[in-house]
């Protein structure tokens, strides 16, 4: 048997350390979210994170690095062609991608918003490739007078609807969602389609916590599959449901925020279930990234470095705590988009070497095949880190 019966995966959502070799072909040269960041804001004050040797990855002004780092530290380029959430998370899962997920610059073909309209019974406004916030503002009254949902696209695969909740009921806007999904197959299966509530008057619009992505399942099993037909527990928390369908998990809960997301990881693994706990905090990607705010997603960073002690004393002699990314979405850049990057891998537990340099892994599914080794899974991609960190006894 593993030392380790119990992993808890954190996905800071898009936050990459550094260009990846092929960034320019994804438009993305010289992207570093956490580097870039870090210049823009005159440095970072992340006392927990620099201990567990997040400085030791790249150059952060403000994170020095950690001599010894408490943990083990690294950084992991993408296999999979593409940029955005899911590609993200099925890798870390154990799935590559040889295709990205397609995308739609010049906004939907005119048949398939057709398809759409006459399926939900409604015209809808814009199709068009857009900031979710500026598109909120600029359509949201014309919306509240006609009734017909915003539909629009960005640099990711993505169908998005937005409604206002009391012009679209949040369970009809879901719905719409559920069609579009259903319609979007074959060269139009884009990775998410998402339900983009919100609420005020023209002037003072504002998104709710009840967004819902529905994403495609993925083509294959994921090691949260296997972790599931042996009887572990795998917990999401936040999007994690959403990006999987559905598929692999044992139990999920929805969250409001960051913070709400931290909450409730703590909860999962006071609960001492044997298995995994996976967690996705969004806000750093849709509230900050997305809207090239680098002060306040410094601030969000800040605030996640504050709650992390209390993450690490739950560590005990059986648990493992992996921090990491799924893709980048620099703040300092002139586009809004995912950017193409590394994202940092921290591994931390009582039993783990201090110090450990993970050094550069080629695909984010090393941490699939580590999962696989402590949990005896049927899985063959990816190289394990596990003995690296000071494991031994199998």
């Amino acid at each position: 048997m593993s030392a380790i019966d119990s992993v808890t995966i954190i996905v800071i959502d898009s936050l990459g350390a550094g260009e990846l070799p092929d960034a320019d072909l994804y438009g993305d040269a010289g992207s570093n979210t956490l580097g870039n960041m870090a210049r823009a804001v005159g440095g970072l004050k992340l006392p927990n994170l620099q201990k567990l040797g997040l400085g030791n990855i790249i150059a952060i002004a403000g994170v020095p690095p950690a001599e010894p780092s408490l943990g083990a530290f690294g950084k992991m380029g993408e296999a999979s062609a593409g940029k955005d959430t899911t590609t993200g998370h099925w890798e870390i899962s154990g799935v590559k991608l040889d295709k990205p997920f397609p995308v739609f610059p010049n906004g939907f073909p005119p048949e398939i918003i057709a398809e759409f309209e006459s399926r939900i019974g409604r015209k809808t406004l814009a199709n068009e490739v857009a900031s979710g916030t500026e598109i909120m503002s600029r359509l949201g009254e014309e919306h509240m007078k006609t009734g017909y949902p915003i539909v629009y696209t960005s640099a990711d695969s993505v169908f998005q609807i937005a409604a206002h909740e009391e012009v679209i009921p949040l369970q009809e806007l879901y719905q719409m969602c559920r069609t579009a999904r259903e319609m979007l197959t074959g060269q139009y299966a884009v990775g998410r389609v998402i339900a983009r509530p919100f609420v005020g008057r023209p002037g003072e619009f504002k998104r709710t916590s009840n967004r819902h992505d529905l994403s495609l399942e993925p083509p294959r099993a994921t090691v949260l599959d296997m972790l599931k037909e042996k009887g572990r527990a795998v917990l999401g928390v936040g999007k994690i449901n959403d990006i999987f369908a559905g598929r692999g998990l044992t139990e999920t809960v929805h969250t409001e925020n960051n913070m709400d997301g931290v909450d409730k990881t703590i909860n999962f693994i006071k609960q001492d279930k044997k298995g995994l706990v996976f967690t996705n905090l969004v806000d750093f990607d849709s509230v900050f990234g997305h809207r090239n705010d680098p002060s306040g997603y410094a601030n969000a960073l800040a605030e996640f470095d504050r709650r992390l002690p209390e993450i690490l004393e739950l560590m005990n002699d059986s648990r493992l705590l992996i921090i990491t990314a799924d893709h980048g979405c620099d703040p300092t850049t002139v586009g809004t988009d995912h950017s193409r990057e590394y994202v940092p891998l921290l591994v931390y537990g009582p039993k783990v070497r201090n110090g450990v340099n993970l050094g550069t892994r080629k695909t984010f599914a090393d941490i699939a095949a580590t999962l696989a080794e402590i949990f005896d899974l049927d899985f063959h991609d990816g190289t394990s880190f596990y003995k690296e960190l000071g494991f031994n006894n199998k």
